[in-house]
């Protein structure tokens, strides 16, 4: 017998035997014959099981909704007026005549013949490997996929080079809360895991590879915030010798493309996507991601807008003392406005300065953002100085990428997609949990794996680490 095959290669074997392998999803008797309904990755197949052949068909009469079968048989064309226009091969059906049953299965704890939303989340977490197995969620999985490969075969072809950067790394301040990971070897030590791979992807342009990106898992300490993860996915790209220009031009064409190719259905509504500044949105709609579709009942509309011309830093009170301070707006390794440098390296004017951060924003969500880089360190120590870092603490947290621009550092920027968030919105889905396999709660819980969890005390004495 010839190797399994799936539901959507059916119809490449009619009148040809066959073997197939999946899930018992239904199951209908009419008079004497049988009929179960096969589920596998890529759909449902109507088998038939008749008395004649007596041993198989006392096999399928046990069979029950979940249950793991093998089976041999012969495609053959369905009954005229039988036929399913719902399946991708509902104008055929196999007769079966040979079944052979790998598991049973108890009853599930949720439903899964339907889309799922009206279940507790909890239950569906808790469940995920079930919940997964949901014809829904099955095509957000096959469709990130599909993304993802359309983006990894478009940059390549414009010269970027896919790299990995480390999971552990050192705790600097970028924005949020780490997570730590303390060392046994080096006690009283700590890894963090990374917010984003913003520095490593820097260091990779002061080595020379010009054009990076990577599918960076990135993980944030941060408090219960919508339907945030406490780790999630970046499409994450780096390149030397740009402007601000150029790195939007090229993910602009990226997303313009990748809609084409896989959401033919779908329409964009301004070609080039609009550019807004800061300064506008926030007049105009009260938020630098706005909302801007002609027709927001529409859901296969994507309104694409890149927000620009942020300001550098914002007035903040963080350590309680009543005493402004000034802290990054998005990310401290971003560049001025050229036009702004002086005022800079100067520390004047610190309320005007204006970035070269770029946002771009689809339908209202933020699903990118990056900036122009300082590549020269005068300019980086110039951001840490004015957001009221000590030159000890500069060196400490950053002395290595101050160091690599001493060493002939390109102009270079890039940028990241929120790609959870992408996805969500071209599958048209509520939030990101829905795209992603084993999400958490809104609190950072598994529930699946029942984790975070306590461990054991010898553990932690391995660790040099005490619970108070």
């Amino acid at each position: 017998m010839s190797k399994r095959i799936l539901s959507d290669k059916v119809i490449n074997y009619v009148e040809q035997p066959i073997k197939m392998a999946g899930w018992v999803n239904g199951r209908r008797d009419h008079g004497k014959i049988i009929f179960i309904d096969l589920r596998d990755r890529e759909g449902i197949t109507q088998l038939v099981f008749t008395p004649k052949n007596k041993e198989v068909y006392e096999e399928a009469q046990k069979l029950r909704p979940e249950w793991v079968i093998e089976i041999e048989g012969k495609v053959e064309h369905r009954p005229k007026g039988m036929e399913n226009p719902d399946l991708v091969n509902g104008e055929f059906e196999v007769q079966v005549n040979k079944i052979t049953v790998l598991n049973t299965s108890e009853t599930l704890p949720l439903p899964i013949d339907n889309d799922g939303y009206e279940i507790s989340e909890n239950t569906r977490l808790q469940y995920r490997y079930l919940d997964l197995r949901r014809r829904r969620l099955l095509k957000n999985l096959i469709q990130r996929h599909k993304i993802l490969q359309f983006v990894r075969n478009f940059l390549s072809k414009e010269g970027f080079i896919e790299i990995e950067t480390p999971i552990l790394g050192k705790s600097t301040p970028e924005g949020a809360r780490d997570y730590l990971v303390p060392s046994r070897i080096q006690p009283g030590k700590f890894y963090a895991l990374p917010q984003s791979p913003q520095q490593y992807k820097q260091l990779l342009m002061v080595a020379g590879l010009e054009k990076y990106f990577q599918v960076a898992r990135c993980f944030r300490d941060e408090d219960t915030r919508g339907d945030r993860q406490p780790e999630f996915t970046q499409l994450d790209m780096e390149l030397s010798f740009v402007n601000r220009e150029d790195v939007m031009d090229v993910n602009e064409r990226a997303l313009i493309e990748l809609v084409k190719n896989l959401y033919p259905n779908k329409k964009i509504q301004e070609i080039p996507f609009p550019r807004l500044t800061y300064q506008e949105v926030m007049k105009n709609y009260g938020t630098d991601r706005p909302d801007i579709r002609k027709d927001k009942s529409d859901p296969d509309l994507l309104a694409f807008c890149w927000i620009i011309d942020f300001p550098f830093f914002e007035k903040t009170d963080e350590d309680g003392s009543n005493k402004p301070g000034w802290t990054f707006t998005h990310n401290p390794f971003s560049a001025p406005k050229p036009e702004y440098m002086k005022d800079l390296l100067e520390h004047k004017n610190i309320g005007e300065i204006l970035t070269t951060q770029y946002d771009i924003v689809l339908n209202g969500f933020e699903i990118g953002g990056g900036s122009i880089r300082n590549h020269q360190p005068e300019a980086l120590q110039a951001v840490f100085e004015i957001m009221g870092y000590k030159k000890e603490r500069i060196k400490d947290n950053f002395g290595h990428m101050l160091e690599s621009f001493s060493y002939g550092a390109p102009p270079h920027g890039g940028i990241a997609w929120g790609l959870d968030r992408l996805v969500a919105i071209l599958q048209n889905e509520p939030n990101i949990r829905e795209v992603i396999t084993f999400p958490k709660t809104g609190d950072g819980r598994d529930l699946m794996m029942n984790a975070p969890s306590e461990v054991e005390k010898k553990q932690l004495e391995e660790l040099h680490l005490k619970i108070k």
